[in-house]
């Protein structure tokens, strides 16, 4: 069995799983490991992360993460189209302008009505 033409995917994963293990390695092993209060707060979702599953907290973080995740994953829609848009022709050129135009519609809507606003 011959593993020739698999060397460049061979080589490819592992500079890619260096590129991604090598610096969290350095960073942990050289970095400095001075922990305070600032520093093991929470950040991610504005409350603590062991206190009463009851308590009321704030949904504006949600509703911002969820905006980021819809709008992304709705440009992400362009890169196909770009790279086959000489395939597709006018066509595909006019329906792409339709769906950005309904997409700057909503962040248009999502502005005016303040959601994207942070306190």
């Amino acid at each position: 069995m011959d593993l020739q033409p698999y060397l460049p995917v061979i080589l490819f994963i592992l500079v890619g799983v260096l590129v991604g293990v090598l610096p969290q390695v350095l960073g942990f092993v050289l970095g400095p490991h001075r922990p305070d209060s600032a520093k093991n707060s929470p950040y991610e979702c504005g409350f603590e992360a062991f206190e009463d599953a009851r308590m009321k907290f704030d949904v504006r973080y949600y509703l911002v993460a969820i905006l980021f995740i819809l709008f992304d994953l709705e440009i992400a829609f362009l890169f196909p189209w770009a790279v086959s848009l000489r395939e597709i022709g006018m066509a595909g050129f006019w329906s792409m302008m339709l769906f950005l135009g309904i997409l700057v519609v909503g962040f248009v809507y999502e502005w005016k009505k303040g959601a994207l606003d942070w306190e």
